[in-house]
């Protein structure tokens, strides 16, 4: 159920920084017609940090209204705080949600113990499969493996999004959490190496506007076109270097905007991106073939 080429949604904004419910809803149907197996609204590239918490479900509403079961939903519900991860969670559930994904506290930086008793709380909390979103260069803390092993017997701790860039990682959590811990890269650039070393997917920020190629190469790898596959990774590298080139989700939004999905606003202390990063990505996006 959670595979393959998987999208962290950016939310639509107005110029005027409102949500733009409409074009968020029909950017998800426009990734689910594109092949991408996966929506995660409001995590860090949906914005999450600036949104409300009244915006932030409204969100994660609108994701599983429009998906109607054609792809799983993994709703974000991080917070530095256990009560308020907990309320999302239970949101999320409400809304019905397939899953949550869960950051690793941020600024707070609890010790191991402490990580183990917030996703545990959560887990408990929540009746909902859970994955841990390991990402310490947004939230300085790193999830050791011992500790992602604890908590994977929960049974409702199912995987993790793993953002650390250490390809060693998922060959010690497979021997750690086992073969069914399911576990996604957080690094567009690693797809393809992530599931060399045992991995099942990437949540990518790249999906946004390339998502028919994210999910054909995913789709090659699983068939065992491995040429098919890392020629896509080759192609789309260039995209992946723009989308990284300034603080996401920056980049990739005015990437949207190009597409005409959205207006490339973001809300501060998000600031426009500089013309030299428009530059770079209109460039990638006319070399992968997403512009003329």
């Amino acid at each position: 159920m959670f595979k393959g080429s998987m999208v962290a949604l950016i939310t639509p904004m107005r110029a005027d920084g409102s949500l733009d419910e409409k074009a968020f809803s029909e950017f998800v149907e426009w990734q689910i017609a594109e092949g991408t197996e996966g929506l995660i609204p409001v995590g860090t590239t949906g914005e999450s940090p600036t949104l409300s918490h009244d915006e932030h479900k409204r969100v994660v509403e609108i994701c599983v209204e429009t998906a109607r079961g054609r792809v799983p939903v993994i709703a974000g519900a991080g917070s530095n705080s256990t009560a308020e991860a907990i309320d999302f969670a239970r949101h999320a559930k409400k809304a019905g949600a397939d899953a949550t994904l869960v950051v690793t506290p941020y600024y707070n930086k609890p010790t191991q113990e402490g990580l183990f008793l917030h996703y545990t709380a959560i887990a408990d909390a929540a009746d909902l499969p859970l994955f841990i979103y390991n990402i310490p260069g947004r939230s300085v803390i790193d999830m050791s493996v011992e500790t992602m092993a604890r908590l994977a017997k929960h049974r409702n701790i199912v995987g993790v999004k793993d953002s650390t860039g250490n390809l060693a990682r998922p060959l010690h959590t497979k021997r750690a959490c086992g073969a069914d811990f399911i576990q996604l890269s957080g690094e567009d650039h690693l797809a393809v190496s992530f599931s060399a070393s045992g991995g099942h997917g990437c949540i990518s920020v790249t999906a946004n506007v390339a998502p028919r190629l994210c999910a054909e190469m995913h789709q090659a790898w699983r068939a065992g076109r491995i040429g098919e596959a890392m020629a896509i990774q080759d192609r789309l590298v260039p995209l992946h270097d723009a989308m990284f080139c300034e603080t996401s989700p920056g980049p990739v939004k005015y990437a949207a905007s190009l597409l005409g999905k959205t207006a490339d606003h973001c809300r501060l202390p998000m600031a426009p991106v500089a013309a030299a990063t428009k530059a770079r990505v209109r460039e990638a996006m006319i070399s992968v073939g997403l512009l003329n």
